[in-house]
């Protein structure tokens, strides 16, 4: 018979694990850290480009090589997770990692800026699908929306607060190095906070039918197997949303906005990057009103709530970048105000997406999940949208390019997000009834026939 632990209590119907607003503050540090290395590079690429005698193209290797390298390392940081401990792998990966940061600022030319930058791209790759995982075991099903838009909106936050502050140092002689050497001293900075506070809570422990339950328990099917993984692909709601995340055509404007900007309608760095400062308020009050948005429509319309939220995210955001990026305003409040809108709707799908792919995985598979989720299919959309960007950007010009794959496709993929209708609900109701059964087997009780 197991021990019950005095680790996650209940609340009524809720699973509470203690400490877990100060654990979910320094798991977000995790993936500002990871935001604003990504947004910095795009940012401030016109002095990059300057600076190393390179083209448009350069960004989308850049971009791209940094989320082909994630692919495989994601999924191999979660493995180490299972092997070690999630708070080792984050201390190591997203913290102490920053020292390849520190020596990308460094960089004399673009082949060592690439090598560099790719090896710290490897290390942040187990951001996402780690820190996903551990918020599904420190909040329940009925405040995991809530929880995620806290993050991803705090991040797009303080992201858009210092995104102009990054601009500004397009005035600094080589500002780009700068940029870079920062964030890399934030980044050992973070891992050593890690090492000293975060405490991991147990794989499931934030669920109700596992609470109480002591860690031995919790971790009795932790262990990975290659069968396991593979039973991710047979969750039917589950493979929909791994296409619908190769057709996410808005990962393009968080790589090119700024640059979209400078190119296609003449502001300069300095000007073009005001907008990341209301992108990402955008984005942020997006996040957080999806969260809340999520939890209640999860629980009023559990077959179809999330799943129309999710699609009129994507149309929403086709609308506003069609309006936003398609004519020349001569303005750049007025485009402050279209990316405000496009950061919104963008916002809206992590606190929407993530709750959902938690919700139709078990505990144990949630960090792999994640790993094809975010590391592999999000990586592999993003590379080819970055890279296809910077080339058929010089070629057809970035105008074209938005059009097709901010607006166009984007309209596909909400049209596509139509299939999860029927498979989500009974997805959740498959993991729920495993979970049920796993509490009474622990507890030696035996389900009634």
């Amino acid at each position: 018979m197991p021990q019950l632990s005095q680790g996650p209590v209940m609340s009524g119907s809720v699973s509470h694990v203690p400490g877990r607003g100060r654990q979910l503050t320094l798991l977000g540090g995790t993936m500002l850290v990871d935001s604003t290395e990504a947004s910095l590079v795009s940012s401030l690429f016109p002095l990059i480009r300057q600076s190393l005698g390179v083209s448009l193209g350069a960004l989308g290797i850049l971009t791209a090589a940094g989320k082909v390298v994630g692919a495989f390392t994601g999924p191999f940081w979660v493995w180490a997770a299972q092997r070690w401990s999630r708070k080792s792998v984050l201390v190591l990966a997203t913290g102490l990692w920053g020292v390849w940061g520190v020596a990308a600022g460094f960089s004399q030319n673009f082949t060592q800026l690439l090598v560099l930058y790719t090896i710290l791209a490897a290390g942040y790759a187990a951001a996402h699908p780690i820190v996903s995982e551990l918020i599904g075991d420190l909040f329940a099903g009925s405040s995991r929306g809530r929880a995620v838009g806290v993050v991803y909106g705090a991040i797009s936050l303080v992201s858009a607060l210092i995104g102009p502050l990054k601009g500004q140092l397009a005035g600094v002689d080589e500002g780009w190095r700068w940029g870079l050497w920062g964030v890399g001293a934030f980044n050992i900075a973070l891992g050593l906070c890690l090492w000293i506070w975060f405490r991991d809570p147990g794989r499931g422990a934030a669920e109700e039918q596992l609470a109480g339950l002591d860690r031995k328990t919790l971790d009795r099917h932790a262990k990975l197997t290659r069968a396991k993984v593979l039973s991710l692909l047979g969750i039917r709601s589950f493979v929909i949303l791994l296409v619908s995340r190769l057709l996410s055509g808005h990962l393009l404007v968080g790589t090119f906005g700024v640059v979209y900007l400078v190119d296609v309608y003449g502001f300069s760095t300095q000007k073009a990057a005001i907008v990341l400062l209301p992108f990402g308020v955008g984005y942020f009050l997006g996040t957080l009103l999806g969260g809340f948005a999520a939890d209640r429509v999860a629980r009023r319309s559990p077959r179809r709530g999330l799943v129309a939220i999710l699609q009129a995210a994507q149309f929403a955001f086709a609308l506003f970048a069609f309006l936003g990026t398609q004519f020349d305003y001569g303005n750049i409040a007025v485009f402050c105000v279209f990316f405000a809108l496009i950061g919104a709707a963008q916002g809206v799908n992590p606190s929407v997406n993530r709750p959902m792919v938690m919700a139709i995985t078990p505990p144990e598979l949630r960090g792999a999940a994640f790993a094809l989720y975010v590391s592999v299919f999000e990586a592999i959309a993003w590379a080819a949208f970055g890279l296809g960007a910077g080339f058929l950007g010089d070629a057809v010009g970035l105008r074209t390019v938005f059009l097709w794959v901010l607006v166009i496709l984007m309209l596909v993929n909400g049209a596509f997000l139509t299939l999860l209708y029927r498979p989500y609900a009974d997805d959740v109701a498959r993991v729920q009834r495993e979970l049920s059964a796993r509490r009474e087997e622990a507890l030696g009780r035996t389900s009634p026939v």
